[in-house]
């Protein structure tokens, strides 16, 4: 080694996180997404570090334009046990649970927005317990589909707290108010059966059908054309908060820019060609 010169120093890069270490994961295959909630010691609970990679996916799986469907699913033994208890409850022993909470939930609120907004269906795939939040992010997804033994949980008034993570968002637009306040201050725990009847979940399957059922209808929603499917999610959303005039204007300009696209152009020849 020549005089003066320093030795060269290696640094090496930290190691990535791997996928049993990250809180929630995602796949993608052709145009169906799927985000697995990954905290399944704690039974998926949303803690800072889950709400900030949800926030994350949830941004990636909106950009990609492949993408058609998302289906959200819990590893383990649940779908998703709602907030951190730990983390809340030590929180509020040390008086700092606004800013705690306040940061926890900007980034899962940021994460329900995206859901919400993106123009893809998304699915919820309900195993085990769905309770809090984690049963506001069952049913603020576009539809639910839920094996037969599932739970849903509100928990809320129990702890003497008020909704959070969408619960509301998702449930009052589907069951009306009556149903919303029974849901939130008078049932401890009710059934994938009755989601069923309230509208909340569109079908249940035995749980070990279930994985096979949610790929069976994510296929089925991925067959419908991009812009079918924003157009639609679009206008059904809009529609109960949206004068008639102005819900007919956007149905307009929705169909009117589908009808440029080539995939009505084909179905279109298609279903022309079989009528002659």
């Amino acid at each position: 080694m020549p005089e003066n010169t320093l030795p060269e120093v290696f640094i090496m890069p930290e190691p990535a996180p791997s996928p049993a270490t990250e809180p929630a994961l995602l796949r993608i295959d052709g145009p169906i997404a799927t985000i697995t909630l990954n905290r399944p010691t704690s039974f998926n609970s949303i803690d800072l570090s889950i709400a900030k990679k949800l926030e994350q996916l949830g941004a990636e799986v909106e950009a990609n334009k492949d993408v058609r469907v998302l289906v959200i699913e819990g590893e383990g033994r649940a779908f998703c046990a709602g907030g951190d208890l730990q983390t809340i409850g030590a929180a509020a022993g040390a008086n700092n649970v606004t800013p705690v909470v306040g940061e926890m939930l900007g980034h899962y609120h940021a994460f329900i927005e995206c859901v919400r907004r993106m123009p893809k269906i998304v699915v919820s795939s309900v195993h085990g317990s769905a309770a809090g939040a984690g049963m506001g992010l069952a049913f603020v997804t576009d539809l639910c589909i839920a094996a037969d033994d599932a739970k849903f949980t509100p928990a809320y008034a129990k702890i003497g707290v008020s909704p959070d993570g969408g619960s509301t968002v998702g449930i009052v637009g589907t069951v009306g108010t009556r149903r919303a306040l029974q849901i939130f201050l008078a049932e401890d725990t009710f059934t994938a059966q009755q989601a069923v009847e309230w509208g909340l979940v569109i079908k249940t399957v035995p749980a070990t059908e279930l994985k096979a059922a949610t790929r069976q209808l994510a296929e089925r929603l991925a067959q419908n054309p991009a812009a079918a499917i924003a157009g639609t999610k679009s206008l059904v959303y809009q529609a109960a908060n949206t004068p008639v005039k102005q819900q007919l204007d956007a149905e307009e300009h929705r169909i009117v820019a589908s009808m440029h696209t080539e995939d009505f152009r084909v179905a279109v020849k298609k279903f022309t060609s079989k009528s002659k």
